[in-house]
């Protein structure tokens, strides 16, 4: 993963950049050494024909090297959520299921089925999980404690 080499990715939505969405690009713009290539466009919601939007779903989705799921949505609509995981996962695409932010409220078993991964909402495992889901790189971060014995 390089300036000229970004890991192309896809952030689930239901036509709009909602806080979880904007969420993740402030996550992933948090180190400054990340490139990406976001393919998910909220805004181009092409009609309120359901076909065409899952047409415009597929289209977004096809070229990404990941797809970046947010649980949060599933409430809202998860049909076109589970319709977004199933395309991808046909599509040989890894997904990495975001748990929903602040919440304690246990991931739908409809989505954690179709995860490669789940993980919370921090900065440096979103980054880790996909590098590992979509060019299978790992980091071999290690924590430094430090602690004073008396």
């Amino acid at each position: 993963m390089s300036e000229k080499n970004p890991i192309k990715v896809f952030v689930t939505h239901l036509w709009d950049a909602g806080d979880d969405y904007l969420r993740v690009f402030e996550y992933l713009e948090s180190t400054g050494t990340f490139y990406y290539q976001n393919y998910s466009a909220p805004d181009r919601l092409p009609s309120s024909d359901k076909e065409a939007q899952r047409e415009e779903l597929r289209r977004q989705i096809a070229p990404v090297e990941a797809v970046i799921a947010l649980a949060s949505l599933y409430d809202r609509h998860p049909d076109m959520i589970v319709f977004q995981l199933n395309y991808a996962k046909a599509s040989n695409k890894p997904v990495i299921l975001l748990e929903a932010f602040g919440s304690k409220a246990p991931v739908p078993k409809a989505l954690k089925d179709l995860a490669d991964e789940v993980i919370a909402w921090n900065e440096r495992e979103l980054i880790d999980a996909i590098k590992r889901q979509a060019r299978h790189e790992d980091t071999h971060r290690w924590d430094v404690i430090e602690f004073k014995l008396d």
